[in-house]
C-alpha cells in the first residue's frame, strides 16, 4: 500500500512537471508564432525585452562572501571596508561602492578601487576603459569584514551567551540537580560529545583534556550551519560553505593533533614496527602523506556538503523563475521546503563527523603503544606500556 502511495505521488510530481513545462514550450512558441506574424514587433528596440535570467549567477551570487549584507528588496546593511596599501590604511563604507540607483561605482580614496568579482581591486583608466592595475592590487591587503565575517561573529556571540547563561546558572544551583531552562538544552548535547565522541575515540584517561577543544568545534560548526539555513537577517550567510573557513577548523586539528602525538604515533608513520626495513623505507612516504590527507579531507567533506545543499535549494527556487508558470511553483516550493528540512538533519551530522573525526584522529595520534608477547606455552599476552 505504501509502494502504491509513493508511485501515486512521483506520477502526480511527473505529470505537474510535464504540464509546466508544456506550458513554457507553448508560451515560447505562441511568441515565436506572433514575430512570424508580425515582423515589425520583432524590429523593436531590445531595451524593452526583459532581462534573461541568469541561473548560475543568481546561485552563486547567494552562496559566495559579499561586502554587504542583503536584506530586502533594494536594500542592503552596508559592512565596513579596511584596506592595507603602500599609502597605509583605509577604512571606509562598502556603501561608496554603489550610487543611488544601486549600481557599482569607482571609490576614489588613496587610490581608486571597485569590486570586481565580490573582490576590491584598485583599478585605472586605460583608453577611457576601467582596467584592473595588476601590480598596485598586489599590494593590496583586504581585512574587511565581509558578510561571512559578520556572520561568524554574530555565531560567536549566541554561543557565548549561550553557554555563559549555562554555566552561570550551574553556579547558582550545582551540578547535582536537576537542569532547567539553557541548562536542560545544553546538557544533553554536552553529555552526548562526551560519552559518544570523545570518551570511544580519546579514551576515559584523556578525553577530559581535549573536551573544551571538541566542543568548540562542535558548537561552531553547528551553529553556523544552522544560521547559512536562515533565509533573513542575521542569517543566509554561507560560512561553513567557505573553503577558508573549514580550512581555518582543519588546521587547528592538524596542529592539536600532531602537538598530542606520542613516540608511538610517529613511529608508526616514518619506522613501522614489525615490517621489514624494506617495507617500511615503502610505507613512510604514504603513512607521511596521510597525516596531511586527513585535515584536507575534514576541509573539503565540510564545504562540499554544505554548499551542495545550499545549491540544490537554490536550483529548486530558479525552477520557478525558468518555467515561469504557476505549476512550477507548485512544485519546486515543495520540495525546496522538504531539501530544506533535510538540511536541518545535515547540518547536525556534518558537525557530529567533523568533530567525531576530529576525535579519532586525536585518539589515534595518543594511542598508548601495545605489543604482543608469547608465553612459553605459545599463548599470546597483551602488554600495555
Amino acid at each position: 500500500m505504501a509502494s502504491r502511495t509513493i508511485k501515486s505521488l512521483l506520477v502526480l510530481c511527473l505529470s505537474l512537471f510535464s504540464m509546466a513545462f508544456s506550458g513554457n514550450v507553448f508560451a515560447n512558441e505562441k511568441a515565436a508564432q506572433t514575430e512570424h506574424s508580425n515582423p515589425a514587433a520583432a524590429n523593436e528596440p531590445a531595451a524593452h525585452e526583459p532581462e534573461a535570467f541568469n541561473v548560475t549567477e543568481t546561485i552563486l551570487d547567494h552562496i559566495k562572501d559579499d561586502h554587504s549584507w542583503h536584506l530586502w528588496g533594494h536594500t542592503s546593511l552596508p559592512l565596513p571596508v579596511i584596506l592595507y596599501t603602500p599609502k597605509g590604511f583605509e577604512v571606509f563604507s562598502s556603501a561608496k561602492f554603489m550610487d543611488e540607483h544601486h549600481e557599482e561605482i569607482v571609490y576614489k580614496g588613496n587610490y581608486d578601487y571597485k569590486i570586481i568579482e565580490g573582490k576590491v581591486k584598485i583599478v585605472k583608466l586605460v583608453d577611457a576603459t576601467e582596467v584592473v592595475d595588476v601590480e598596485a592590487s598586489k599590494a593590496l591587503w583586504d581585512f574587511s569584514i565581509t558578510k561571512n565575517v559578520a556572520s561568524l561573529f554574530v555565531s560567536v556571540l549566541i554561543l557565548l551567551l549561550v553557554l555563559l547563561t549555562a554555566a552561570r546558572a550551574y553556579k547558582k544551583t550545582g551540578i547535582t540537580s536537576a537542569p532547567k531552562g539553557v541548562q536542560s538544552f545544553m546538557e544533553p548535547i554536552v553529555l552526548f560529545v562526551r560519552d559518544e565522541v570523545a570518551i570511544p575515540n580519546i579514551g576515559k584517561k584523556k578525553f577530559a583534556k581535549y573536551m573544551p577543544f571538541l566542543l568548540t568545534i562542535f558548537f561552531l560548526v553547528l551553529v553556523n550551519n544552522f544560521l547559512g539555513l536562515v533565509p533573513f537577517f542575521p542569517g543566509g550567510a554561507n560560512v561553513s560553505g567557505n573553503i577558508a573557513f573549514t580550512m581555518t577548523l582543519a588546521v587547528c586539528v592538524f596542529v592539536v593533533v600532531n602537538l598530542s602525538a606520542n613516540k608511538n604515533y610517529w613511529e608508526h608513520i616514518f619506522w613501522m614496527p614489525g615490517m621489514h626495513w624494506s617495507m617500511k623505507l615503502f610505507l613512510a612516504p604514504i603513512e607521511l602523506i596521510g597525516v596531511f590527507t586527513k585535515p584536507i579531507s575534514l576541509m573539503i567533506r565540510l564545504f562540499a556538503n554544505i554548499t551542495a545543499g545550499h545549491i540544490l535549494v537554490l536550483s529548486l527556487i530558479c525552477l520557478i523563475f525558468i518555467f515561469k508558470t504557476v505549476y512550477a511553483s507548485a512544485i519546486a516550493v515543495p520540495f525546496a521546503v522538504f531539501i530544506g528540512m533535510i538540511e536541518l538533519l545535515v547540518a547536525f551530522l556534518q558537525a557530529y563527523i567533523f568533530t567525531m573525526l576530529s576525535a579519532m584522529y586525536i585518539g589515534m595520534a595518543t594511542e598508548e603503544h601495545h605489543h604482543e608477547a608469547h608465553d612459553h606455552d605459545g599463548h599470546k599476552n597483551v602488554a600495555h606500556h
